[in-house]
């Protein structure tokens, strides 16, 4: 006790001989030497750094609803059923031996799967690919299916929106029996979406540290893979567009491109022409979120970065494996990076995000493109970027993402702080070039904002779940409590 004593005279000692002999000490110095010291030094009964309750109440105290709720949002059209299944459990089920990694961009086989498995599994990062073999994946599935550990998540962002309290959600996808009986009472799906049969995904989860020969896993994370025709080639897009002039949603919320890229070039370069006509037709006052996912084929990427999809939606949503491919597959800045190194750099995270927004996005006053937000998420950290002017309430949003990160991720309502630590930086800069700005993390106050340009940015820590549950879903839970908290300020009356 009188070690934490003596810190905190000594401490505040210093800061007021500083503080005397400089009264203008800039605020983000005395923040930094607080955080430092007070770190170390001060410690609940159970030995928890006190940074992280902290920052754990502040978010409880500064996360707001917005002045203006949604209260109908429209989703579509990527819905199937997720088998959730240990990784290493279910390959050494299948007979098949450990060795070296190899990413492939469409599975072919089980040697294929284990490959890109180990591939993604010694990086600790998320991925998603699409199996071609009906027959080989209809065994892997059945012998998923017969693995203790099985169970079913479904419709993720549509579940987790439906969980808010006065919010209709519309539900527009491939919905099998299955799927329609694990659906909240909320949603609302029609009737061209429902068909006879479920479709599956396969999700291989993997836990911090677990080990299978030579490979281990840095962090928890999935690889989810499956053979899925009807989400692949979105076939239920034009049926989701011509629903939502009935029921007149708020909000659409769009996910399933990153689909139909494993269905090979020959159908994907002709359907997505198709679908980008669909979605040019949704009504102009219906703000459109889509979810990006893992992808591998460059062009595939580009296509839809420079003229197809991400000019005429109003946000996105995407971790830190889709933001440097999409850098990459356009050039932009750090496309040289083959992959991040450890946790992603704020100020190289900061550059790609201002060039999304300006080259493809209203970042440029003068742009036509609809593009006004983007919600990053990574392990560490999360950033939502947006236009100057067209949103509010986002410093309530980004913190709302990162805290249902933090309990999700635990298998838990609320955060633990007992659970969880923070890995975020407590110093980092607002680009990774000059001239930049050093910014420093409040515990307090844990959301730091910057501005580049026209451009906004908001960013939160995410306190890490030590020993997480489950990682499937955590993408589009954060993605939906973003929203919630949004508001588009350039909303339409209704």
């Amino acid at each position: 006790m009188w070690r934490k004593a003596s810190a905190a005279a000594l401490l505040a000692l210093a800061v007021g001989y500083f503080y005397h002999d400089s009264p203008n000490l800039p605020q983000n110095i005395l923040q930094y030497v607080s955080i430092s010291n007070f770190q170390s030094s001060f410690q609940n009964p159970n030995g928890q750094t006190r940074v992280e309750w902290i920052i754990s109440a502040a978010w409880d105290t500064l996360i707001t609803l917005p002045n203006r709720q949604w209260s109908r949002m429209a989703v579509g059209v990527n819905a199937c059923v997720d088998v959730v299944v240990s990784g290493v459990g279910l390959l050494q089920a299948l007979a098949v031996d450990p060795g070296p990694g190899r990413d492939h961009e469409v599975l072919h086989s089980k040697e294929d799967l284990k490959e890109t498995f180990i591939h993604y599994m010694e990086r600790g990062a998320a991925a998603e690919r699409f199996f071609s073999n009906k027959e080989i994946f209809q065994r892997i599935a059945r012998a998923a299916a017969e693995y203790p550990w099985c169970e079913g998540n479904a419709a993720l962002i549509g579940q987790k929106l439906a969980t808010y309290p006065d919010l209709m959600v519309l539900l527009c996808g491939p919905v099998g029996p299955k799927l329609h009986e694990m659906l909240d009472e909320q949603i609302l799906v029609p009737a061209e979406s429902l068909q006879e049969t479920d479709e599956f995904h396969l999700i291989l989860e993997y836990k911090a540290g677990e080990q299978w020969a030579s490979t281990q896993a840095p962090q928890a994370n999935r690889f989810i893979f499956s053979h899925d025709v009807s989400n692949g080639e979105m076939s239920a897009l034009e049926a989701f567009v011509a629903s939502l002039d009935e029921f007149q949603p708020e909000l659409v919320v769009l996910s399933g491109f990153h689909m139909m890229e494993g269905q090979g070039r020959e159908m994907w370069e002709g359907r997505l022409i198709e679908a980008v006509s669909a979605v040019s037709d949704i009504r102009k006052d219906f703000p459109i979120h889509l979810e990006l996912a893992s992808m591998t084929d460059k062009e595939y990427m580009n296509r839809i970065m420079q003229e197809q999809v991400i000019p005429i939606v109003t946000s996105i949503g995407l971790n830190e494996q889709e933001l440097l491919f999409l850098t990459q597959s356009g050039e932009g800045p750090h496309s040289e990076l083959a992959a991040w190194k450890g946790i992603p750099d704020v100020g190289q995270v900061s550059d790609i995000l201002l060039w999304v927004l300006e080259e493809h996005g209203r970042g440029d006053p003068s742009s036509e493109a609809d593009l006004t937000r983007i919600h990053f998420h990574t392990l560490a950290y999360h950033i939502l970027a947006t236009v100057e002017g067209h949103w509010g309430n986002q410093a309530a949003a980004v913190m709302a993402g990162a805290r249902v990160a933090s309990s999700q991720a635990c298998g838990l309502e609320a955060v633990d702080v007992n659970k969880v630590e923070l890995k975020a930086p407590l110093e980092f800069y607002s680009s990774h070039s000059e001239p930049r700005e050093k910014l420093v993390l409040n515990p307090a106050e844990p959301v730091t904002t910057w501005h580049r340009g026209n451009v906004t940015f908001h960013m939160t820590p995410v306190l890490v779940c030590m020993q997480p549950l489950r990682t499937v879903g955590l993408g589009d839970a954060i993605s939906a409590a973003g929203l919630m908290y949004s508001e588009l300020k350039t909303q339409p009356p209704f």
